[in-house]
């Protein structure tokens, strides 16, 4: 069974502002980043325990990251025992450290 997902609202923002963003690039390829963030969560949701663990965060808290393909973020999430936490869109350009804060929720 899988675990149901819970976004973080600033999750939730990034993902919108990095969709708008790629949307206005060149028009659909918003649409295919989203497309590619859902074959992400889809593999997430399948294998929670294939993401990589996130260097810098405690090994006892379980935050993984899972690769965005053609784009470059990785969802970051927590694994809990009754859902998976997505705690950031993460693009791979950005302060790789700005959603820790947000694991302390």
């Amino acid at each position: 069974m899988t675990r149901p997902f819970r976004t973080e609202p600033e999750a939730s923002t990034e993902l919108g502002e990095a969709a708008q963003w790629y949307e206005q690039r060149r028009s659909g390829l918003g649409i295919e980043f989203l497309e590619a963030i859902d074959t992400a969560l889809e593999f997430i949701a399948r294998f929670p325990e294939a993401g990589a663990p996130v260097p810098g965060v405690p090994l006892s808290l379980p935050v993984r990251r899972a690769p965005v393909r053609r784009f470059p973020f990785h969802v970051v999430y927590l694994e809990l025992p009754d859902a998976i936490r997505i705690l950031a869109f993460a693009h791979d350009r950005r302060s790789p450290e700005y959603w820790h804060s947000r694991t302390l929720k």
